[in-house]
Protein backbone atom coordinates (compact mmCIF):
# COMPACT_ATOMS: atom_id res chain seq x y z
CA UNK A 1 0.00 0.00 0.00
CA UNK A 2 2.87 2.34 0.77
CA UNK A 3 4.38 1.56 -2.64
CA UNK A 4 1.08 2.17 -4.42
CA UNK A 5 0.72 5.54 -2.69
CA UNK A 6 4.23 6.65 -3.66
CA UNK A 7 3.80 5.29 -7.18
CA UNK A 8 0.62 7.36 -7.58
CA UNK A 9 2.44 10.49 -6.41
CA UNK A 10 5.24 9.75 -8.90
CA UNK A 11 2.73 9.33 -11.74
CA UNK A 12 1.24 12.76 -10.90
CA UNK A 13 4.72 14.29 -11.00
CA UNK A 14 4.76 15.14 -7.31
CA UNK A 15 7.80 12.90 -6.60
CA UNK A 16 10.92 11.93 -8.54
CA UNK A 17 12.21 8.35 -8.75
CA UNK A 18 14.95 9.24 -6.26
CA UNK A 19 12.51 10.77 -3.72
CA UNK A 20 10.09 7.82 -3.93
CA UNK A 21 12.92 5.31 -3.51
CA UNK A 22 14.29 7.24 -0.51
CA UNK A 23 10.85 7.18 1.16
CA UNK A 24 10.76 3.36 0.76
CA UNK A 25 14.36 2.96 1.95
CA UNK A 26 15.52 1.33 -1.30
CA UNK A 27 17.72 2.37 -4.19
CA UNK A 28 16.35 4.26 -7.19
CA UNK A 29 17.10 1.21 -9.36
CA UNK A 30 14.99 -1.01 -7.10
CA UNK A 31 12.05 1.40 -7.25
CA UNK A 32 12.22 1.41 -11.06
CA UNK A 33 12.30 -2.42 -11.09
CA UNK A 34 9.32 -2.65 -8.74
CA UNK A 35 7.42 -0.13 -10.91
CA UNK A 36 7.91 -2.27 -14.03
CA UNK A 37 6.87 -5.46 -12.20
CA UNK A 38 3.80 -3.75 -10.75
CA UNK A 39 2.76 -2.55 -14.20
CA UNK A 40 3.10 -6.10 -15.61
CA UNK A 41 1.75 -8.31 -12.76
CA UNK A 42 0.09 -6.02 -10.28
CA UNK A 43 0.65 -6.47 -6.53
CA UNK A 44 1.80 -10.10 -7.02
CA UNK A 45 4.77 -8.83 -9.00
CA UNK A 46 6.15 -7.26 -5.85
CA UNK A 47 6.50 -10.61 -4.03
CA UNK A 48 10.13 -11.63 -3.50
CA UNK A 49 10.77 -14.25 -6.17
CA UNK A 50 13.38 -15.98 -3.97
CA UNK A 51 10.70 -17.18 -1.53
CA UNK A 52 10.30 -20.94 -1.80
CA UNK A 53 13.43 -21.32 -3.93
CA UNK A 54 16.52 -23.17 -2.63
CA UNK A 55 19.46 -20.88 -1.92
CA UNK A 56 22.21 -21.11 -4.51
CA UNK A 57 24.68 -21.05 -1.61
CA UNK A 58 23.08 -24.01 0.15
CA UNK A 59 25.53 -26.74 1.21
CA UNK A 60 25.41 -29.85 -1.04
CA UNK A 61 23.14 -32.49 0.49
CA UNK A 62 25.49 -35.35 -0.41
CA UNK A 63 28.41 -33.63 1.39
CA UNK A 64 26.29 -33.07 4.48
CA UNK A 65 25.26 -36.72 4.51
CA UNK A 66 28.88 -37.82 4.03
CA UNK A 67 29.81 -35.69 7.04
CA UNK A 68 27.01 -37.15 9.15
CA UNK A 69 27.96 -40.72 8.19
CA UNK A 70 31.60 -40.06 9.16
CA UNK A 71 30.49 -38.83 12.58
CA UNK A 72 28.36 -41.92 13.20
CA UNK A 73 30.97 -44.37 11.94
CA UNK A 74 34.25 -43.02 13.38
CA UNK A 75 33.75 -39.98 15.61
CA UNK A 76 30.92 -40.79 18.01
CA UNK A 77 31.33 -38.80 21.21
CA UNK A 78 33.46 -36.03 19.68
CA UNK A 79 32.35 -32.47 20.29
CA UNK A 80 31.23 -30.79 17.07
CA UNK A 81 34.21 -28.42 17.17
CA UNK A 82 36.69 -31.29 17.57
CA UNK A 83 34.89 -33.31 14.88
CA UNK A 84 35.02 -30.35 12.47
CA UNK A 85 38.78 -30.04 12.97
CA UNK A 86 39.25 -33.74 12.17
CA UNK A 87 37.08 -33.37 9.04
CA UNK A 88 39.32 -30.59 7.75
CA UNK A 89 42.55 -32.41 8.65
CA UNK A 90 41.70 -35.93 7.48
CA UNK A 91 38.77 -35.84 5.02
CA UNK A 92 39.16 -32.77 2.79
CA UNK A 93 36.03 -31.16 4.23
CA UNK A 94 35.35 -27.57 3.14
CA UNK A 95 32.04 -26.60 4.76
CA UNK A 96 32.02 -24.25 7.75
CA UNK A 97 31.68 -25.14 11.42
CA UNK A 98 28.25 -23.48 11.79
CA UNK A 99 26.85 -25.46 8.85
CA UNK A 100 28.19 -28.66 10.40
CA UNK A 101 26.76 -27.87 13.84
CA UNK A 102 23.31 -26.88 12.57
CA UNK A 103 22.98 -29.99 10.37
CA UNK A 104 24.11 -32.44 13.05
CA UNK A 105 21.74 -30.90 15.61
CA UNK A 106 18.83 -30.58 13.14
CA UNK A 107 19.07 -34.26 12.21
CA UNK A 108 19.31 -35.33 15.87
CA UNK A 109 22.79 -36.79 15.41
CA UNK A 110 24.17 -34.58 18.20
CA UNK A 111 22.14 -33.05 21.01
CA UNK A 112 22.60 -29.29 21.56
CA UNK A 113 24.99 -28.54 24.43
CA UNK A 114 23.25 -27.36 27.63
CA UNK A 115 23.54 -23.67 28.38
CA UNK A 116 26.10 -22.87 31.05
CA UNK A 117 25.43 -20.62 33.99
CA UNK A 118 27.09 -17.27 34.46
CA UNK A 119 30.78 -17.87 35.10
CA UNK A 120 32.62 -16.32 38.00
CA UNK A 121 34.90 -13.41 37.35
CA UNK A 122 38.24 -14.85 36.24
CA UNK A 123 41.49 -13.96 37.96
CA UNK A 124 43.56 -11.79 35.59
CA UNK A 125 46.38 -13.60 33.84
CA UNK A 126 49.99 -12.74 34.50
CA UNK A 127 51.08 -10.32 31.76
CA UNK A 128 54.28 -12.14 30.68
CA UNK A 129 55.24 -15.74 30.01
CA UNK A 130 57.27 -17.33 32.78
CA UNK A 131 55.86 -15.18 35.59
CA UNK A 132 53.71 -18.02 36.94
CA UNK A 133 53.27 -21.64 35.90
CA UNK A 134 50.60 -24.12 36.97
CA UNK A 135 51.29 -27.80 37.60
CA UNK A 136 48.63 -30.41 38.30
CA UNK A 137 47.63 -34.00 37.62
CA UNK A 138 44.37 -35.60 36.52
CA UNK A 139 43.50 -39.32 36.83
CA UNK A 140 41.47 -40.54 33.86
CA UNK A 141 41.08 -43.48 31.48
CA UNK A 142 43.27 -41.87 28.84
CA UNK A 143 44.01 -45.12 26.97
CA UNK A 144 41.23 -47.33 25.67
CA UNK A 145 41.09 -50.64 27.51
CA UNK A 146 43.70 -49.54 30.07
CA UNK A 147 43.27 -48.53 33.73
CA UNK A 148 43.32 -44.89 34.72
CA UNK A 149 46.65 -43.06 34.58
CA UNK A 150 47.60 -39.60 35.86
CA UNK A 151 48.24 -36.92 33.24
CA UNK A 152 50.73 -34.36 34.60
CA UNK A 153 50.68 -30.95 32.95
CA UNK A 154 52.77 -27.80 33.45
CA UNK A 155 51.08 -24.74 31.98
CA UNK A 156 51.88 -21.03 31.65
CA UNK A 157 49.40 -18.72 33.35
CA UNK A 158 49.89 -15.91 30.82
CA UNK A 159 48.94 -17.95 27.75
CA UNK A 160 47.56 -21.36 28.88
CA UNK A 161 50.32 -22.93 26.74
CA UNK A 162 51.18 -26.46 27.86
CA UNK A 163 54.95 -26.74 28.27
CA UNK A 164 54.88 -30.34 29.48
CA UNK A 165 52.36 -33.19 29.55
CA UNK A 166 52.91 -36.91 30.15
CA UNK A 167 51.22 -39.96 31.66
CA UNK A 168 52.41 -41.70 34.83
CA UNK A 169 51.00 -44.47 36.98
CA UNK A 170 50.57 -42.13 39.95
CA UNK A 171 51.20 -38.44 40.56
CA UNK A 172 53.97 -37.72 43.05
CA UNK A 173 57.34 -36.13 43.72
CA UNK A 174 59.10 -37.62 40.71
CA UNK A 175 56.33 -36.70 38.28
CA UNK A 176 56.55 -33.10 39.54
CA UNK A 177 60.32 -33.10 39.00
CA UNK A 178 59.84 -34.55 35.50
CA UNK A 179 57.57 -31.67 34.53
CA UNK A 180 59.93 -29.08 36.01
CA UNK A 181 62.93 -30.62 34.23
CA UNK A 182 61.13 -30.45 30.86
CA UNK A 183 60.21 -26.80 31.36
CA UNK A 184 63.54 -25.55 32.71
CA UNK A 185 65.54 -27.51 30.15
CA UNK A 186 63.63 -25.95 27.24
CA UNK A 187 62.73 -22.49 28.53
CA UNK A 188 64.75 -21.69 31.67
CA UNK A 189 63.92 -20.75 35.25
CA UNK A 190 60.56 -19.09 35.91
CA UNK A 191 59.28 -16.97 38.79
CA UNK A 192 56.45 -18.85 40.56
CA UNK A 193 54.73 -22.25 40.57
CA UNK A 194 51.04 -22.56 41.48
CA UNK A 195 49.90 -26.00 42.67
CA UNK A 196 47.37 -27.75 44.86
CA UNK A 197 48.33 -28.76 48.41
CA UNK A 198 49.12 -32.40 47.61
CA UNK A 199 51.49 -34.07 50.06
CA UNK A 200 54.31 -34.08 47.49
CA UNK A 201 54.03 -30.29 47.18
CA UNK A 202 53.40 -29.14 50.76
CA UNK A 203 53.32 -30.32 54.36
CA UNK A 204 49.96 -29.42 55.91
CA UNK A 205 50.08 -29.79 59.73
CA UNK A 206 46.27 -29.74 60.06
CA UNK A 207 43.94 -31.25 57.49
CA UNK A 208 42.39 -28.46 55.48
CA UNK A 209 44.58 -25.86 57.17
CA UNK A 210 47.45 -23.67 56.10
CA UNK A 211 50.58 -25.24 54.63
CA UNK A 212 53.84 -25.19 56.57
CA UNK A 213 56.30 -22.49 55.50
CA UNK A 214 59.23 -24.08 57.32
CA UNK A 215 58.84 -27.83 56.79
CA UNK A 216 59.41 -28.35 53.08
CA UNK A 217 58.81 -31.32 50.82
CA UNK A 218 61.39 -32.40 48.26
CA UNK A 219 59.62 -30.28 45.63
CA UNK A 220 59.40 -27.30 47.99
CA UNK A 221 63.09 -27.60 48.86
CA UNK A 222 64.10 -27.74 45.18
CA UNK A 223 61.98 -24.71 44.27
CA UNK A 224 63.44 -22.74 47.16
CA UNK A 225 66.99 -23.62 46.10
CA UNK A 226 66.22 -22.42 42.57
CA UNK A 227 64.63 -19.19 43.81
CA UNK A 228 61.17 -20.09 42.46
CA UNK A 229 58.17 -19.04 44.54
CA UNK A 230 55.65 -21.76 45.45
CA UNK A 231 51.97 -20.76 45.79
CA UNK A 232 49.38 -23.16 47.31
CA UNK A 233 45.77 -23.23 46.09
CA UNK A 234 43.14 -23.42 48.83
CA UNK A 235 40.11 -24.27 46.69
CA UNK A 236 39.28 -25.99 43.38
CA UNK A 237 38.00 -22.67 42.04
CA UNK A 238 41.44 -21.16 42.61
CA UNK A 239 42.81 -23.69 40.11
CA UNK A 240 40.11 -22.96 37.55
CA UNK A 241 42.57 -22.44 34.71
CA UNK A 242 43.99 -25.95 35.19
CA UNK A 243 40.52 -27.45 35.64
CA UNK A 244 39.35 -25.99 32.34
CA UNK A 245 42.48 -27.30 30.61
CA UNK A 246 41.80 -30.79 31.96
CA UNK A 247 38.17 -30.65 30.77
CA UNK A 248 39.44 -30.04 27.26
CA UNK A 249 42.12 -32.73 27.55
CA UNK A 250 39.73 -35.35 28.96
CA UNK A 251 37.38 -34.73 26.07
CA UNK A 252 39.95 -34.64 23.24
CA UNK A 253 43.07 -36.58 24.18
CA UNK A 254 41.52 -40.08 24.63
CA UNK A 255 39.86 -39.75 21.22
CA UNK A 256 43.10 -38.60 19.58
CA UNK A 257 45.02 -41.50 21.14
CA UNK A 258 42.35 -43.97 19.98
CA UNK A 259 42.41 -42.54 16.42
CA UNK A 260 46.20 -42.97 16.38
CA UNK A 261 45.88 -46.60 17.58
CA UNK A 262 47.97 -45.94 20.71
CA UNK A 263 47.58 -48.38 23.61
CA UNK A 264 50.76 -48.00 25.74
CA UNK A 265 51.97 -45.24 28.05
CA UNK A 266 55.33 -45.01 26.27
CA UNK A 267 53.71 -44.48 22.86
CA UNK A 268 51.20 -42.06 24.38
CA UNK A 269 53.97 -39.91 25.87
CA UNK A 270 55.78 -39.76 22.52
CA UNK A 271 52.51 -38.81 20.82
CA UNK A 272 51.87 -36.12 23.42
CA UNK A 273 55.31 -34.59 23.00
CA UNK A 274 55.65 -34.82 19.21
CA UNK A 275 52.08 -34.48 17.90
CA UNK A 276 49.41 -33.46 20.38
CA UNK A 277 51.03 -30.64 22.37
CA UNK A 278 52.05 -28.54 19.33
CA UNK A 279 48.54 -28.84 17.87
CA UNK A 280 46.87 -28.16 21.24
CA UNK A 281 48.91 -25.01 21.83
CA UNK A 282 48.18 -23.65 18.35
CA UNK A 283 44.47 -24.22 18.96
CA UNK A 284 44.07 -23.13 22.59
CA UNK A 285 47.02 -20.96 23.70
CA UNK A 286 46.29 -17.24 23.95
CA UNK A 287 48.71 -14.39 23.28
CA UNK A 288 50.31 -12.90 26.37
CA UNK A 289 49.50 -9.33 27.32
CA UNK A 290 53.20 -8.46 26.96
CA UNK A 291 55.38 -10.04 24.23
CA UNK A 292 58.45 -10.37 26.48
CA UNK A 293 59.12 -13.45 28.64
CA UNK A 294 60.81 -13.60 32.04
CA UNK A 295 62.39 -17.05 31.70
CA UNK A 296 66.08 -17.11 32.65
CA UNK A 297 68.22 -19.62 30.80
CA UNK A 298 70.77 -21.31 33.09
CA UNK A 299 73.31 -24.11 32.56
CA UNK A 300 72.11 -27.61 33.40
CA UNK A 301 74.76 -27.89 36.10
CA UNK A 302 72.90 -25.29 38.17
CA UNK A 303 69.61 -27.21 38.36
CA UNK A 304 70.40 -30.86 37.57
CA UNK A 305 71.42 -31.76 41.14
CA UNK A 306 68.59 -29.68 42.62
CA UNK A 307 65.61 -31.23 40.82
CA UNK A 308 65.91 -34.61 42.48
CA UNK A 309 65.09 -36.39 45.72
CA UNK A 310 67.83 -35.74 48.27
CA UNK A 311 68.14 -37.72 51.51
CA UNK A 312 70.96 -38.34 53.96
CA UNK A 313 72.12 -41.88 54.73
CA UNK A 314 74.76 -43.38 57.01
CA UNK A 315 77.29 -45.67 55.34
CA UNK A 316 77.26 -49.23 56.68
CA UNK A 317 80.21 -51.31 57.87
CA UNK A 318 80.47 -52.84 54.37
CA UNK A 319 81.00 -49.35 52.88
CA UNK A 320 77.53 -49.55 51.29
CA UNK A 321 74.47 -47.34 51.46
CA UNK A 322 70.98 -48.79 51.64
CA UNK A 323 68.45 -47.11 49.36
CA UNK A 324 64.93 -48.44 48.87
CA UNK A 325 65.87 -52.09 48.74
CA UNK A 326 69.15 -51.54 46.92
CA UNK A 327 72.67 -51.79 48.30
CA UNK A 328 74.89 -49.07 46.78
CA UNK A 329 78.61 -49.88 47.02
CA UNK A 330 80.82 -46.81 47.36
CA UNK A 331 83.96 -47.28 45.25
CA UNK A 332 87.47 -46.33 46.48
CA UNK A 333 87.95 -42.58 46.75
CA UNK A 334 91.06 -40.42 47.33
CA UNK A 335 89.13 -38.47 49.98
CA UNK A 336 89.66 -41.16 52.65
CA UNK A 337 90.32 -44.92 52.91
CA UNK A 338 86.66 -45.69 53.60
CA UNK A 339 83.41 -43.96 54.54
CA UNK A 340 82.09 -46.43 57.12
CA UNK A 341 79.57 -44.69 59.42
CA UNK A 342 79.99 -41.42 57.58
CA UNK A 343 76.87 -39.43 56.63
CA UNK A 344 76.41 -39.03 52.88
CA UNK A 345 73.69 -37.64 50.67
CA UNK A 346 71.84 -39.77 48.11
CA UNK A 347 70.30 -38.12 45.03
CA UNK A 348 67.59 -39.87 43.00
CA UNK A 349 66.97 -38.11 39.67
CA UNK A 350 63.75 -38.06 37.64
CA UNK A 351 65.20 -40.50 35.09
CA UNK A 352 65.85 -43.06 37.85
CA UNK A 353 69.64 -42.68 38.15
CA UNK A 354 71.24 -42.42 41.61
CA UNK A 355 74.28 -40.61 42.94
CA UNK A 356 76.05 -40.46 46.31
CA UNK A 357 77.60 -37.18 47.50
CA UNK A 358 79.84 -36.22 50.38
CA UNK A 359 79.38 -32.47 50.58
CA UNK A 360 79.86 -31.18 47.02
CA UNK A 361 81.86 -34.27 45.95
CA UNK A 362 80.11 -36.92 43.87
CA UNK A 363 81.38 -40.28 45.15
CA UNK A 364 79.49 -42.62 42.85
CA UNK A 365 76.72 -42.87 40.25
CA UNK A 366 74.35 -45.77 39.64
CA UNK A 367 72.08 -46.61 36.68
CA UNK A 368 68.31 -46.78 37.17
CA UNK A 369 66.51 -50.02 37.87
CA UNK A 370 63.46 -48.56 36.11
CA UNK A 371 62.54 -45.07 34.92
CA UNK A 372 61.02 -42.96 37.65
CA UNK A 373 58.51 -41.35 35.29
CA UNK A 374 57.99 -40.79 31.57
CA UNK A 375 60.32 -43.00 29.57
CA UNK A 376 61.20 -40.22 27.19
CA UNK A 377 62.94 -38.35 30.03
CA UNK A 378 65.14 -41.37 30.65
CA UNK A 379 66.43 -40.97 27.11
Amino acid sequence: MRFEELLGRWEKGNLSHCEAASALGVSERTFRRWRHRYEEDGAEGLVDRRIGQPSPRRAPEDELERMRALYQQAYQGFTIKHFHEKLEQRHGYKLGYTTTRIYLQKTGTVAPAPRRGVHRRKRPRRPMRGMMLHQDGSPHAWLKGQPAFDLIITMDDATSELYSAFLVTEEGTMSSFCGLVEVIERHGLFMELYTDRGSHYFFTPEAGGKVSKTQLTQVGRALKQLGIGHIPAYSPEARGRCERAFRTLQDRLPKELALAGITTVEAANRFLREVYLPEHNVRFAEPAEEPAAVFVEVPEALWHDVLCVQEERRVGNDNCVRWRGRSLQIPPTPLRPHLVRATVRVHEYPNGTLAIFKGPQRLASFPPVAPACAEDLAA
